[in-house]
């Protein structure tokens, strides 16, 4: 009977991992995100799919620590000097956020027919946005320090400080909502009290007692033992809250805060971010799984639309913060469907709610099925939004185009190579034009005292208006290698006397180069990574001229190799070069003029090679 019970497990814990290697990848191949593709898969193997699961529950009790963990990771970047710094978007933002979408989902649930109670714990459960959610999408979608990314990280904040104060409602409103006429003024203050003392003593414990206890742990040289310290840290913090009434996310988030400037914030991170990543997948599984379609299906007229209603009204809510902030239409717009959805704190308000009595067990079923069916949609909104707008124009406000330039040298792309490239040429008094057509840099590099125009070098038109014709020398500086061939085409095209000078992204784009006619081309690492190589010689002890010497064979060695591709003996090499990487071939050692080389061997790319004598 242990082995099967013990098979029964295993098989448990095969599908929970292979339901997210399987859908998760599928589903951001479609562009669908990986947190709609756990959703999906825990509802394919929950109780209403294969059945491999029956007690959902007890798997989200469980996945609730990838939250809790994932906000400790989220205090560990937001030192007390940030949070400084955000305060006026977190206790302004934030809170206007909040208390107006409250007002109007509690006013949802009111004009529909229920208790101003039971609709105020409806409304504020799903003002609380999924703090998962939308942090895994900033994070996958690179916005995480944007400005519009870093309002959202704030109003996310302030919601999850806001459970504190929600809990406290709950219970003031039990009374009311129950009958237990025995709950006193006496006893509500010493619930506020033990909380606010669980948040004093975890600020206490984390200023004197935390680093302390790490520096001691990091003594001792055993890593396994600070990854269980970084452990209990968490989840101590978590149980404080807890125990104080308060929420376990919150506990976490304020260790993760407490610890932000310590030394071993770093390590702290590296050592949670494994077991964060798993059970926050796995918490997404169990949130899945606890979809009960039996009563979707009962009451799908309800659950449709309070779906549509509060999602609806909430992101009407947040875009008009955000207009009545000064933010642009589509940044409001953007943050209304981000954050239309309800979250992962809803489910403890409304269980704190189901067990004083302001809601049923019925009731708490359906306001979690609505959670978790927003929380499915908001994948799919984030697809509509993209495919229904258009994509951002960029304004050519205070930017001039590139029309009959005179300069002596056009310098096309100015980002940090164009930037040194073009030096030089400055400084040597030589009249230069530069084109680019990224808006954004022109603008900062006019702050710069820059004088940079506006124009895509692909095109024909533009390379005639920004006299490239005219010039004594194009200088082709983008950093995308296909864009660059492509200019360099134009060039030997339209104005095959005009000298062009490339920079190359890696040996396949300089031999792309070449083969397009241009005069020079240079591999954008190759002259840096060849005196850094130089200076590691030196540092080792190798004498300066001796070093030059080598770094000088390596040169001409990469320059016959490259000749001998482009002539077609080693062309098939390309598929298998990555990056500057050359094919390998025997290295001579450096000489001195007069000295004959020596026989022996050298190691290239891991394998040792014979070093023949003087071939001269």
């Amino acid at each position: 009977m242990a082995a099967e019970a013990s098979n029964s497990d295993l098989i448990q814990v095969v599908a929970l991992l292979g339901a997210g290697v399987i859908a998760v990848p599928i589903f951001k191949r479609l562009g669908l995100g990986s947190i709609l593709g756990y959703l999906a898969a825990g509802l394919a193997i929950g109780p209403f799919g294969l059945k491999i699961f029956s007690d959902s529950a007890a798997i989200l009790h469980v996945a609730e620590l990838g939250v809790v963990m994932f906000l400790f990771i989220i205090g560990l970047e937001m030192q007390p000097s940030r949070l400084w710094g955000l305060r006026k978007q977190i206790f302004g933002l934030g809170v206007m956020q909040v208390g107006v979408c409250a007002l109007l989902l509690t006013g949802v649930g009111f004009l529909t027919g229920f208790p101003v109670s039971q609709s105020f714990v409806a409304g504020a459960g799903f003002v609380l946005t999924s703090t998962a959610i939308v942090m895994q999408i900033l994070e996958e979608r690179g916005e995480m320090s944007s400005p519009n990314g870093q309002r959202m990280v704030s109003i996310l904040l302030l919601e999850d400080l806001a459970i504190v104060p929600l809990l406290a409602a709950v219970a003031f409103l039990a009374p009311v909502a129950a009958g237990h006429a025995e709950t006193t003024w006496a006893t509500r203050l010493i619930d506020v009290g033990i909380g606010l003392g669980s948040i004093l003593g975890l600020v206490i414990a984390g200023r004197y007692l935390l680093n302390p206890l790490f520096r001691i742990l990091a003594d001792s040289q055993a890593r396994e033992v600070m990854t269980a310290a970084a452990l209990l840290v968490v989840l101590g913090s978590a149980l404080a809250m807890q125990l104080g009434g308060l929420s376990m996310a919150m506990g976490a988030f304020l260790a993760g805060v407490l610890l932000s400037e310590s030394t071993f914030r770093h390590q702290l991170e590296a050592d949670i971010e494994p077991f964060r990543g798993v059970l926050l997948g796995l918490f997404f599984l169990a949130v899945g799984m606890s979809l009960d379609l039996r009563i979707v299906a009962a009451n799908w007229q309800m659950v449709a639309f309070y779906v549509i209603a509060y999602m609806l009204i909430k992101a009407f809510g947040i875009y008009l913060v955000a207009r009545f902030l000064k933010s642009s239409h589509r940044v409001a717009l953007e943050r209304a469907v981000i954050m239309a959805q309800g979250g992962e704190f809803a489910f403890v308000l409304y269980s704190s709610a189901m067990a004083v009595g302001i809601i049923d067990g019925q009731a708490n079923a359906i306001l979690t099925a609505i959670i978790i069916i927003s929380m499915v949609l908001t994948p799919l909104a984030i697809v509509a939004l993209r495919y229904f707008t258009p994509a951002v124009e960029q304004t050519l406000d205070g930017v001039e185009l590139a029309e009959d330039l005179q300069g002596s040298v056009l310098v096309i792309g100015f980002g940090r190579f164009g930037q040194i490239a073009s030096q030089p040429l400055l400084l040597r008094g030589i009249d230069v034009s530069i084109i680019d057509n990224d808006v954004e840099m022109i603008q900062a590099a006019a702050t710069f005292g820059f004088k940079v125009y506006y124009g895509d070098g692909t095109r024909l038109d533009i390379l005639h208006t920004a006299g490239a014709g005219r010039s004594r020398a194009v200088l082709i500086c983008v950093d995308k290698g296909d864009v660059a061939v492509r200019i360099a085409e134009h060039m030997r095209a339209e104005f095959p006397l005009v000298p062009v000078l490339a920079r190359a992204y890696d040996r396949g784009i300089a031999m792309d180069l070449i083969q397009a006619g241009v005069d020079y081309q240079l591999r954008e690492t190759f002259e840096s990574a060849l005196a850094f190589g130089q200076s590691t010689l030196e540092k080792l002890g190798v004498d300066e001229e001796d070093a030059a010497e080598v770094i000088q064979d390596v040169r001409q060695r990469d320059a016959a190799r490259l000749d001998a591709q482009l002539a077609g003996g080693l062309q098939a090499g390309r598929g298998f070069m990555k990056g500057n990487m050359p094919v390998p071939a025997p290295l001579t050692p450096p000489r001195r003029p007069g000295r004959a080389m020596d026989e022996g061997t050298a190691t290239v790319l891991g394998q040792s090679v014979t070093v023949e004598g003087n071939q001269n």
